[in-house]
């Protein structure tokens, strides 16, 4: 018996040890949602170099972040940083909810009053910079306007926050810049 047992536990061991999924997925919440909100920062331009003052190769702070055009009935924002080129999936590296609708900017290193941080790919509720092990990667700051706030609380695991968020979604903007090292 033991021996039938010994192909089966070595096939789970190789699967672990390569990879395999990472344990919050971090798949992208509502891509039907209509493209209605412009995303600038004035650290970088849509499509450009992020400098590394923002990446884990500098001082790891998030940017400085700005937008425009929110529905009027948005009752609350979400952002999601994400990397869709790492390479087991998406990696998401900050996730923040349940920000004022009246909120029009993020300050560089800063979390806006009453904002909520739920879990990043990495399992903490924090901004984990762009740190791509190879290659050029492109970071994509997603702001989402939602019908309501989420009510979930700092912590929140990835896939629930991003659940939450694809629920409440009305519209939503981006803002994609690259890195690489």
């Amino acid at each position: 018996m033991r021996l039938r047992l010994l192909p089966l536990l070595l096939t789970g061991l190789v699967m672990a040890g390569c990879g395999g999924t990472q344990p919050e997925s971090g798949k992208e919440p509502a891509m039907t949602a209509p493209s209605s909100i412009t995303v600038t920062s004035r650290a970088f331009q849509d499509g450009g170099s992020i400098p590394r003052k923002f990446t884990c190769d500098g001082d790891d702070v998030s940017p400085p972040l700005a937008w425009e055009g929110l529905p009027p009935t948005a009752g609350s924002l979400a952002l999601v940083v994400d990397d869709p080129d790492a390479p087991r999936g998406t990696f998401t590296h900050w996730v923040l909810l349940d920000l004022e609708p009246n909120t029009t900017t993020i300050n560089e290193g800063q979390v806006p009053q009453g904002a909520k941080q739920a879990n990043n790919s990495a399992g903490r509720p924090t901004y984990f910079g762009p740190c791509p092990p190879s290659g050029t990667h492109h970071y994509r700051f997603t702001v989402y306007a939602l019908s309501e706030a989420t009510g979930l609380p700092d912590g929140t695991k990835l896939d629930e926050a991003l659940a939450a968020i694809d629920a409440r979604t009305l519209a939503r903007g981006r803002l994609t810049g690259l890195y690489q090292r």
